[in-house]
């Protein structure tokens, strides 16, 4: 299968699993974005990069152009991000991908020049660690650590990384994709740690999947 193919088909299994278990997460997806936009980010890496944008992060905006997320009623405290319901944190949409990837006002590309691109942030309020997808895989990506970076993969694919939350959703071991296990909270795909909990008021509505 193509590209294109292989990340509607891990996207739907997961969308597919979203409804039937996490139906506020699965409302905080939003529409993919006009060829246009994809076409301009493209163009942009070209420009400044020299190298083109991932084919499959393309083919995941084409379905998916991020996420809002959505007022929880019974979260007083404002802990659950609906649309934080995958491992490596929130899909990012064109326009913040490219944010931190571009060089800055001085013209330094502080990725070394790897010709890879964020798609997944932890940190929404201004992305500092997340993931990355370029033509090796994807890989895991920090501010404070970009030396190195588009170098190891971890997964060969987006779609291969779906499928990873997939199988750790569906089968387990729960901890497959690291320290955080998946959890519904609310209606919510939350995946929380056991150790250090990130959620506070939150966790004793917070339910395991496994």
């Amino acid at each position: 299968m193509s590209d294109q193919q292989n990340v509607e088909a891990a996207w739907s299994r997961h969308t597919a699993w979203l409804t039937a278990n996490a139906p506020v997460s699965r409302a905080s997806l939003l529409p993919g974005v006009p060829e246009s936009i994809i076409e301009k980010a493209d163009a942009a890496l070209r420009q400044h990069l020299g190298f083109p944008l991932p084919a499959e992060l393309a083919a995941l905006w084409r379905i998916c152009g991020g996420v809002e997320h959505q007022e929880l009623e019974d979260d007083e405290e404002g802990e659950v991000c609906s649309g934080a319901f995958l491992p490596g944190g929130v899909i990012m949409s064109p326009v913040d991908a490219l944010r931190p990837r571009l060089p800055d006002h001085t013209g330094t590309d502080l990725w070394g020049g790897a010709p890879v691109v964020p798609w997944l942030t932890i940190d929404e309020a201004g992305a500092e660690s997340g993931h990355w997808v370029g033509d090796i895989g994807v890989g895991q990506w920090s501010s404070d650590g970009l030396i190195g970076v588009g170098q190891k993969a971890a997964y060969p694919s987006i779609a291969a990384y779906l499928d990873a939350v997939y199988r750790t959703l569906t089968g387990g071991p729960a901890d497959a994709m690291g320290p955080g296990v998946p959890g519904v909270v609310w209606g919510c795909l939350i995946w929380e740690r056991h150790e250090a909990p990130l959620l506070d008021e939150a966790l004793p509505h917070w339910t395991p999947v496994h």
